[in-house]
């Protein structure tokens, strides 16, 4: 698991090994559509969020009273953080995450902005952030249908109101815990670099690279790579003279 947006999309230096597809999106035929995939693939893919995601809301339910539990009892707030994003086709819905910062840490300090020792940030969710239990709860938007569990981040609305028409093909597809863009690097990169490679999985998602993608997430929160956007990555918010 393995994203980050504001308790998320701030998080995420190092890439993962270079492979064998392209690491760029090609060109859409269309803007804002995503290619159709392998015939099936959609059956395919929820088919596997279903299966994934409800064995691993039953055995990861303890995980999360104990961790939600202890949040409780380290500030004050609700253990569970959620958050409107944007979903396929633009629809919004509510992300569930555990809370990793102090409560209402949206409006002090940095706002949106998310980087490494974050005094905002408690003993506890750095731990959760960094090994990505806080997203454990993200498999109940994919038990639900809202996101699945490869696919683009999904991110807030002022932030999809900067897209270009091109870039909205982002949109094409369910959100997901884990992309394209999360093993290649995840918050470390640029805004618009993350764009293209969720572009490029848009148009060229199978079962096949899904399987990919789940295997290198592996690999990339054992290792703990691209959890914050340091000097050059992620997004900036709009300055108040734009």
């Amino acid at each position: 698991m393995i994203g980050r947006g504001f308790e998320h999309e701030v998080n995420e230096p190092a890439r993962a090994a270079e492979p064998s597809e392209p690491a760029r999106a090609a060109e859409p035929a269309h803007a804002g559509e995503a290619a159709n995939p392998r015939p099936g693939y959609d059956a395919i893919e929820r088919g596997l969020d279903v299966v994934i995601s409800l064995a691993g809301t039953v055995l990861s339910a303890p995980v999360i009273a104990v961790l939600a539990l202890a949040i409780r009892l380290e500030s004050s707030g609700h253990p569970i953080y959620r958050q409107s994003r944007v979903g396929r086709d633009g629809e919004p819905f509510s992300i569930y995450k555990l809370r990793t910062m102090v409560h209402g840490a949206e409006m002090i300090g940095a706002g949106l902005a998310i980087q490494q020792g974050d005094e905002r940030i408690t003993r506890l969710g750095s731990l959760l952030r960094r090994y990505s239990l806080d997203e454990l709860p993200n498999l109940w938007n994919v038990l639900a249908g809202e996101m699945s569990i490869v696919g683009p981040r999904p991110t807030i609305e002022v932030q999809v109101a900067q897209y270009t028409a091109r870039q909205r093909g982002r949109l094409a597809v369910k959100p997901g815990i884990t992309g394209w863009a999360q093993v290649n690097g995840r918050a470390s990169l640029p805004w618009s670099e993350r764009i293209e490679l969720d572009l490029w999985y848009a148009e060229h998602r199978s079962p096949i690279l899904d399987l990919k993608i789940m295997a290198q997430t592996v690999q990339m929160v054992l290792g703990g790579q691209g959890l914050y956007k340091g000097e050059t990555g992620g997004w900036h918010p709009p300055s108040a003279s734009q």
